[in-house]
C-alpha cells in the first residue's frame, strides 16, 4: 500500500472516529505530534501512542458529536503525505466547521511524526457567535 493510501485509510477509519481502535495499524508506538500554533509562533510537540490518539478522537466526538470528515486535498512526496480536511460537527446546537492540514511522516508503512495546523480562531468564532 502506498503512503498516500495508508493516510487515506487512516482518515477513513481512525481520524473519522469510525474505528479508533485500529490506530495501532497506522501508527508507531510513539508518534511525535507537532502542534503548529501561529498565534504564539511555536511548535508544541506531544508524544502520542495509538491508544492516546484513539482517546483524542473520542474527545473530539464528545465535543462535536458524530462529525463528518472529508479530505479536500492529499499530496504525497516520498515518505511525507500532506492532507487538508474539513470536519463539520455540532457544538451547542450550532454547526461548527474545522479546517485543518497536516504533514505525516511515515516510516515502515506507519505514521512516525506529523505537523498539524488548525484554524483555531475560526472554530472559536463559530462557537462564540
Amino acid at each position: 500500500m502506498t503512503n498516500k493510501k495508508i493516510i487515506q485509510s487512516f482518515f477513513e477509519n481512525v481520524r473519522s472516529g469510525k474505528n479508533v481502535n485500529s490506530a495501532f495499524r497506522y501508527m508507531h508506538s510513539v508518534v511525535y505530534a507537532h502542534q503548529v500554533l501561529a498565534e504564539s509562533h511555536t511548535d508544541e510537540v506531544i508524544k502520542r501512542s495509538p491508544e492516546d490518539y484513539a482517546n483524542h478522537v473520542q474527545e473530539m466526538k464528545a465535543m462535536y458529536g458524530d462529525f463528518s470528515l472529508a479530505i479536500e486535498e492529499i499530496l504525497s512526496d516520498g515518505d511525507k503525505v500532506y492532507v487538508r480536511w474539513r470536519q463539520v460537527g455540532t457544538v451547542d446546537k450550532k454547526d461548527v466547521t474545522e479546517i485543518g492540514s497536516a504533514v505525516y511522516l511515515l516510516k515502515d508503512g506507519k505514521i512516525a511524526e506529523y505537523w498539524i495546523q488548525l484554524d483555531r480562531k475560526g472554530i472559536e468564532e463559530q462557537i462564540n457567535n
